[in-house]
């Protein structure tokens, strides 16, 4: 089995982060809220929102300090998880531990807004004439990639150890 050494699971956990916080920094720059940039007109808008739930606003109501507090904990108890799953990298395949270097960074990069500013910076914005995915992040985006990545080899794995059977 081959798998990811430490630091090359950290530099894609660090890429993500970085290029989550660079592209946050440049909507919160160049964009007002609620202000919208069309790129591919009928597809995709760049638009500058914030989101004070999780993935997909939910839990977005009853926000307060207490709310944000208990979405920090949670995420940071998953980070920890993450953190403990990437240090007993030798355990994992290749697609598995990349997988989990960008939910990894991804999470990070999320939580940072959500201590820093009380909510999580949106700006990806896709539709199809009045249809409107959820606003989302490049640090959703990565933890999504990788949640498909981590399936995918869960998958693989299951059917590589049927065929040995």
């Amino acid at each position: 089995m081959t798998t990811l050494s430490r630091p090359s699971a950290a530099a894609i956990a660090l890429s993500v982060l970085a290029a989550d916080r660079w592209s946050k920094w440049m909507v919160t720059k160049h964009l007002t809220y609620d202000s919208v940039k069309t790129v591919i007109p009928g597809f995709f808008n760049v638009i500058r929102s914030e989101n004070t739930g999780v993935a997909f606003s939910m839990f977005t109501e009853g926000g307060g300090r207490f709310h944000t507090i208990g979405l920090v904990t949670l995420s940071l108890g998953a980070i920890l998880v993450l953190a403990f799953m990437l240090w007993k990298i030798e355990r994992l395949d290749r697609t598995s531990a990349v997988a989990l270097s960008l939910i990894f960074g991804g999470a990070v990069g999320n939580v940072w807004d959500r201590v820093y500013a009380g909510a999580v910076t949106d700006f990806l914005d896709f539709y199809f004439g009045t249809y409107h995915w959820y606003t989302f992040n490049l640090a959703d985006s990565a933890i999504c990639v990788g949640a498909l990545l981590l399936l995918l080899s869960m998958f693989l794995t299951r059917n590589h150890q049927e065929a040995k059977a």
